[in-house]
């Protein structure tokens, strides 16, 4: 789960939000403690708390003076807007500069995105019986 060159708090603060989208973790739930976070990752303490407190600054997570960490409501819905932000400048304006050189339009990159999405759907079906 570590990925080398990756600073690890900010792994253990994706970790959370991957858990937080996928739905294991639900809005409003215990989140794993600090501590938990370092005995499962094996990382000091601090460096998990780094990742918390990210979490926390972001408005993710909240504490609850002596009971622990909560996924805050609405947390869901934050980092889904967050990541797909991150996604359009990571990978669709690319694509759509690529297109405009092209001269492809939105129809043919729909075309194309149907195309590929059969076929990886196929590929991931087996042979044909």
């Amino acid at each position: 789960m570590i990925e080398e060159g990756r600073p690890l708090f900010l792994q253990i603060a994706e970790s959370v939000e991957d858990s937080i989208i996928d739905g294991s973790l639900a809005e409003e739930a215990q989140a794993p403690s600090t501590n938990e976070l370092a005995a499962f990752y094996r990382i000091n303490p601090a460096t998990a708390a780094k990742g918390v407190n990210m979490l926390v600054d972001k408005g993710v997570i909240h504490k609850r003076r002596g009971i622990g960490m909560f996924v805050s409501p609405g947390a869901r819905d934050l980092l889904l807007a967050e990541r797909r932000t991150v996604f359009a400048d990571r990978f669709v304006e690319p694509l759509l500069d690529e297109a405009r050189k092209l001269g492809l339009g939105a129809d043919d990159l729909g075309q194309l995105i149907r195309e590929r999405m059969t076929a990886s759907h196929t590929d991931t079906e087996g042979p044909a019986r």
